[in-house]
Order: structure tokens, then sequence, then C-alpha cells
């Protein structure tokens, strides 16, 4: 791979556009691969949250989590209610959701389709990279004070 500048240079490169124009490119490409399949990538965190909860989901159990994922807040009920309204998901007794038989289907489905993107997305990053890359990332995000969280 042919680089932006050289390592003079890029040491004198914003963080601010890089970081973006990471992120605006990896969320491009999850999104498209999960179109693929007809979901937004709310949707996928949604049927993620339930598959790694065997007892279930309530709604605010995963608006509690998926909140604040790239600014979605509020805009992610519209997203829970598409996968009921899909059948991919349905409440017990308690509103817990779980998975429905196509909601299952999909899930796997889509799941394979995260995990052949991040492989494309990691392709030439080793893990102690990609490590330095998360920890570099993180002082930046606490010494300008701001907040990230992930799951």
């Amino acid at each position: 791979m042919e680089f932006s500048h050289s390592d003079e240079e890029l040491v004198k490169q914003p963080i601010g556009y890089w970081s973006w124009a990471a992120s605006q490119a990896v969320v491009t490409y999850i999104r498209a691969g999960l179109s693929g399949v007809g979901l937004t990538q709310p949707q996928w965190w949604t049927l993620h949250q339930v598959a790694e909860h065997p007892a279930g989901r309530t709604r605010e159990e995963i608006t509690a989590v998926l909140k604040g994922y790239l600014d979605v807040g509020a805009d992610l009920e519209p997203e829970i209610d598409a996968t009921l309204e899909r059948g991919l998901l349905e409440p017990d007794e308690d509103g817990r959701l779980h998975f429905t038989e196509a909601g299952e289907a999909l899930y796997a489905q889509a799941a394979e389709i995260q995990r052949a993107s991040r492989e494309t997305v990691h392709e030439g990053v080793t893990d102690a990279e990609f490590l330095t890359t998360m920890k570099v990332l993180q002082r930046m995000i606490h010494n300008t004070g701001g907040e990230a969280w992930h799951h």
C-alpha cells in the first residue's frame, strides 16, 4: 500500500480528519454489506444484542447499550420496531425479545457478512498494530475529555 505522505509528513497530519475518514470508510463498507441482506446497521446491533443474551433482551436493555453507537440515540426505537415488524424478533410475556426462526437465520447470514467485513477491514493489520491503534484513539478521546464506550 502506498501511504498519502512520508512518515515525517504523516506525523503532522490532523487526527480529526483521518479518524473521521477511517470511520466513514469502515461504516459505509459495513452498512453496504448488511444492506445486501436487508438490514441496517442498527437492526444488526439489535439482533446481535439478542444473540448475545439467550434469556432475551428488553427494548430498554437494548437501547441502554446501543444509544451511544454512532449517535443513533432515539432513532433506535424505529429500528427495533422494524425487527419486530419483519418477524425477526418477538417479545415474550415479559417483553423480552427473542429470535424467530427467520430472525435466527438472517442473523446467522448477517454474522457471516460481519465476519468477512472485519477480515477485509483488518487485512494487512496485525493484532499488535490494531491494539496500538485502539489504545492511541482511546488516549486521544481521554485527552480531549471525550467519552466513548463499546460493549
